[in-house]
Parts: structure tokens; C-alpha cells; sequence
């Protein structure tokens, strides 16, 4: 896609009111976006008031951030280039009322800061759902008819907590200066309720905003919204209401297919497809009774959407024949994926066994696994971050955060190169995965660490807590190393990732096998009504060129008529000792 097409052109080109723009997977939302930002920007002119463009991850905002760089570059700065924003939703919520103004509402004596989990004075902070407490980073919280409720979802199991008991631990919490990425927006919520002057400060700077992704507005989101629409602000939103799967914080879509019947919301679509193969999108519209157009060609090479019968013994050998398949196609393996519905499938899977160790050496021993295994080095990093926070004596409220997060602590990025620095290199710093555990790689922890938290005295004054060897102690490591053989064999090869659906929302990809089971599979034939529907819509279309649908062979014979119906072809591979 060179070119812009008339409905993204009529976007960019709208009147300066709030939008509301439904739009279908792989419809260029994100170059619509951006050109819209810079037009509006630009009919702002010399205007004080910045406007903002929010999404809802990182890496959708690092890619805002350098299309809206590379396309401003030569524009003169008298059209206020510089006064946009990019960011996520909860960093803009973060920087302009969380982080300067929160610990008033909180009762707090100091800024507010964000905790991650590894902090050890969170241990006072804990809740039960059952027989064990959790930690408070697990607390999750909503809106319901202008009341907060609190609650702790695991996969599909919600559980709602007595709000008595839940609000007197986030209180105490509170007053501490402390919040989760959760809770976060709680506090944000109540700050604009009680400390006025705020919300009228902030729809002033921040006359209008746009939200890509809005789907994904869960409820404590709106009613932040809804705070600052009444403050003045401009708010128009762009997502597709059929990739909501986050109801259990409220994020439905229903607040972005309900927003263009308000009054002085002016409404568009983006209907053109410019990510699927016909066939892939032909299925899609038959799953959400949408009539969205294909705007690739078939290709030549093997394409479309599957699917394909398994057994749960014969998983690896089903993640093998899609491997095959992708390659056969001429397709990417970095560029495909094996999606689940949850999280303990996909670390399964993906082998993401659960690593040796106990206390801080664990959390090490999991980031060598990540580093290693997994070439994951920003969750490497941010592991890594949490371990030494836990070996320091008095370590400064929120330094996880400031370590990990450098969009909003641009302040510690020399301590940040100093953790990255030991976290990325194995030869100097966390030892590698494949030395033996016991008597190879924990001395070497034992050395580095030390080396490290000694840096980090004499050059940032951060003390070291006393009974370092009892922190680090060796107990529960093996005699072997962090990976096992089959592990070191495929660490670096192609082999395709495996996550869980909710985790590659917003990409594109070459090839998907989605693996479902029997209940996952009828509620995507039956539409996107229900979240479980939407899940499944969401992963077929991420695909590029090619869709593997995997369903349990004893479910087979029953869903086969409506599978074909719907525009799954069988796919005739071997798998195991079917055919």
C-alpha cells in the first residue's frame, strides 16, 4: 500500500471534531492515524494546545513515534510539529496525572510511584482469593455504575473481592505512595473526581486526542475519557469493535461502537483489507458478517485457511507439519506463530519450563532461560531489574520502574546501561544457560553479581543488603545446566514462537495455527458475539497468507460441516499417523 485510499484520505481530511472510525483488521489504521495527527497539528497552527495520538502498547507507539518523525521531518516548526504527544494511554494517564498529582488523593507523603511485584515490602500488601495470598500486582480493578469493584482474573476465571476488604488494602497501599499498572488508573480516576482544578488544567493542554486501538477502553479508561470530554477535550477513536478481548476489564468494544451515535460525532470506516489473502478475508467476513475488501491477490504460492485435526499427544508434531507447510509456502518462521488460548498452553509449548532455583537465583536462572533460550532480552532485562532491587539494602521507592521503563525515567538511563550491560552479556555478566547450574554458572553469578552491585554503590549509591550469600545461596540448582540438551540443540534455530492470542494482537503475520479446542472452535463458527468468538477472529486474522486451524480429532465429525461452510478447507497433512 503506496498510495492512500479515499476513505483514509477522508479521515485525515475531516473537520476538526471528534471521529469515531470503525475499522477492519489490516486496514492501514496506523498510517491513517499518523496523517491525521500531523493535519491536525497543522490546522492548529501556532495554537498552544497539543494534541495527543494513544495506543495501547509499546510498540505500536515506537511505531507512531518514527512514522510521525520520518513524515515531519522537513515541515518548517512554525505548524507546531512539536507540540503532539505519542504514547500509550496508561503513560499519558501516568505523566499528567498519576506520577505529579496522585499523592494528594492518595494520602500520601511523596510522589506517586509504580511497583512491578519483586518489591519485598509488598509482602504486606498481599490478598486471597482462596487458600494463598497474592500479590497485590495480581489485583485488578473496574467501573460499574460509577463504583469501583476489585477483582483477580486467571485465563477465563474471574473473581470479584469483597470491595470492603479490597479497598482497605489498596488504601493502605496508597498511602504509601505506591500503585500497580492496574490500580494506576484507579487513583487517575479519582484524582480528576477530586481534585478539579486538575481536569481543567488537562483538557486545556490537551484540547484534542486520538485513540488508535479503542476497542481496548476498558472501563476505568472511559471513565477517564468521559472526565476529560467533559472538560473540553476532543476525543475520537479509531479501533475495531470485533478485536475487543479484554471484557473482563470492560474492554468489550462497546464504548467504541456506541461512541458514533452520540451527538457531534462524526463517523467513518476503513473497509479495505490490505494485510489477508482473499480467501483468509473472504472467512473473516463470513465470521463477523462484515463485507470488507481484499486488496492483495492470491498469490501462487500455497495459501489460505485450514484446518487440521490433533490430539494433545501429537502437539509437537502438529507444531512440525505447520513449520513444514510455512516453509513450503515461502513464508517467514519468524513471521509465524502457534497462538493459544492460554497462557500455561503456550509456556508449555514453547518450553518455558519453570526454572531451577529458589528466591533471586530462580528469578537469574529464569532470565539466562530468556536471554538464552528464547533471545527474549527486554524480559531478560526487566527480570534481571527486579533481582538486584532485591539485593540492595534501601533501594529508592519504584526503582524496578525507572530502571525498565526509559519513555518515562529518562533521568536513570546510566543505570539502566548498567543492568542492560550485565543482562545482555554472558561472557562478563549473567553467565550463560548452558553452563552447569551448580557448579559452573552460580559462582559465576556469585562474582558477577557482586562486581555489579559494587558498581552500582560507587557509582550510583546504591547500597548492598547484608547477607548477600543467604540471597543468593545455590539451593535447589542442579548438576546440570539451566538448559537441558534438547534445549541448547534449538535455541538459536527457526523454530516457530508460540504465545497466547492476546499477546500478538495488533500484528501481522505470515502464517498462524491457531490451536483451540472444542469450545474455542464453535464460538469462532458462531460469530463474534461473544469474546471467545472475538478471540478466534482475532487470530485467524492476524495471518498474512496462510491459516491452520487445529481442532481435537474427536470433535471432528461433529464441527466438520460447519467448518467447510464457514471457508476452512481440510488440510491433508500428515500429523502424527492420520492423514
Amino acid at each position: 500500500m503506496t498510495t492512500l485510499s479515499a476513505e483514509q484520505q477522508a479521515i485525515i481530511d475531516a473537520p476538526l471534531v471528534p471521529l469515531s472510525v470503525i475499522a477492519c483488521a489490516g486496514s492501514g489504521k496506523t498510517r491513517t492515524a499518523v496523517r491525521r495527527l500531523i493535519e491536525m497539528r497543522k490546522r492548529l497552527g501556532n495554537q498552544r494546545g497539543r494534541v495527543a495520538l494513544l495506543s495501547f502498547s509499546n510498540v505500536a507507539v515506537d511505531t507512531f513515534r518514527d512514522s510521525y518523525q520520518t513524515l515531519t521531518k522537513d515541515q518548517p516548526a512554525g505548524i507546531g510539529r512539536d507540540r503532539v504527544e505519542i504514547d500509550t494511554l496508561d503513560g499519558f494517564i501516568t505523566r499528567n496525572i498519576l506520577r505529579p498529582h496522585a499523592y494528594r488523593t492518595m494520602g500520601a507523603t511523596q510522589a506517586a510511584f509504580l511497583v512491578m511485584g519483586g518489591e519485598s515490602f509488598l509482602n504486606g500488601f498481599s490478598f486471597k482469593t482462596g487458600t494463598y495470598p497474592l500479590s497485590i500486582t495480581k489485583m485488578q480493578v473496574g467501573l460499574r455504575d460509577g463504583a469501583a469493584y476489585f477483582y483477580y482474573a486467571n485465563n477465563d476465571q474471574v473473581s470479584e473481592l469483597n470491595a470492603a476488604y479490597a479497598s482497605a488494602i489498596v488504601n493502605r497501599l496508597g498511602r504509601t505512595g505506591a500503585y500497580t499498572h492496574n490500580l494506576g488508573r484507579y487513583w487517575s480516576h479519582r484524582v480528576l473526581l477530586e481534585q478539579p482544578a486538575i481536569l481543567r488544567a488537562l483538557a486545556q493542554r490537551y484540547p484534542h486526542i486520538l485513540i488508535d486501538e479503542s476497542q481496548d477502553i476498558g472501563t476505568l479508561h472511559q471513565a477517564i475519557l468521559e472526565q476529560l470530554m467533559l472538560g473540553g477535550t476532543q476525543i475520537s477513536l479509531i479501533g475495531d469493535p470485533y478485536q475487543g478481548i479484554y471484557e473482563f476489564a470492560g474492554a468489550n468494544g462497546k464504548f467504541l461502537t456506541q461512541y458514533g451515535l452520540r451527538p457531534g460525532i462524526k463517523c467513518y470506516a476503513l473497509t479495505h483489507n490490505y494485510r489477508s489473502v482473499p480467501s483468509i478475508l473472504a472467512l473473516a467476513n463470513k465470521l463477523s458478517a462484515r463485507a470488507d475488501t481484499a486488496e492483495r491477490p492470491a498469490p501462487e504460492t500455497p495459501h489460505g485457511a485450514f484446518f487440521i485435526a490433533y490430539k494433545n499427544a501429537e502437539r509437537e508434531q502438529l507444531i512440525t507439519a505447520f513449520g513444514a507447510a510455512v516453509l513450503s509456502a515461502g513464508l517467514d518462521p519468524k513471521r509465524s506463530m502457534v497462538l493459544c488460548r492460554g497462557r500455561e498452553l503456550a509456556d508449555k509449548l514453547a518450553g518455558n519450563d519453570v526454572p531451577a532455583g529458589q528466591g533471586l537465583v530462580k528469578g537469574f536462572a529464569a532470565a539466562a532461560i530468556l536471554r538464552d533460550k528464547r533471545q527474549d532480552y527486554l524480559n531478560a532485562f526487566k527480570t534481571v531489574a527486579s533481582c538486584v532491587a532485591g539485593l540492595l539494602a534501601d533501594p529508592p521507592q519504584g526503582l524496578v520502574a525507572m530502571i525498565t521503563q526509559p519513555a518515562r525515567y529518562p533521568e536513570a538511563i546510566l543505570l539502566r546501561r548498567e543492568i542492560w550491560s550485565f543482562t545482555r552479556n554472558p561472557d562478563t555478566g549473567l553467565p550463560s544457560a548452558s553452563l552447569r547450574a551448580d557448579t559452573s554458572w552460580h559462582p559465576l553469578l556469585l562474582t558477577r553479581t557482586r562486581a555489579l552491585l559494587a558498581s552500582l554503590q560507587d557509582k550510583f549509591d546504591l547500597a548492598t543488603a547484608d547477607n548477600l550469600g543467604n540471597k543468593l545461596a545455590k539451593k535447589g540448582l542442579p548438576n546440570a545446566p539451566l538448559m537441558v540438551g534438547r534445549d541448547l540443540a534449538v535455541a538459536n534455530d527457526a523454530r516457530i514462537r508460540v504465545d497466547t492470542v492476546h499477546q500478538v494482537k495488533g500484528e501481522g503475520l505470515d502464517a498462524v495455527l491457531y490451536l483451540a479446542a472444542k469450545e474455542h472452535v464453535s464460538a469462532l463458527l458462531a460469530g463474534v458475539s461473544t469474546e471467545v468468538g472475538r478471540i478466534g477472529y482475532v487470530a485467524i486474522t492476524r495471518a498474512k497468507n496462510l491459516v491452520w486451524l487445529a481442532v481435537p480429532a474427536s470433535a471432528l465429525a461433529e464441527l466438520r460441516p460447519a467448518l467447510v461452510a464457514s471457508g476452512f478447507q481440510e488440510a491433508r497433512v500428515a500429523v502424527g499417523n492420520k492423514e
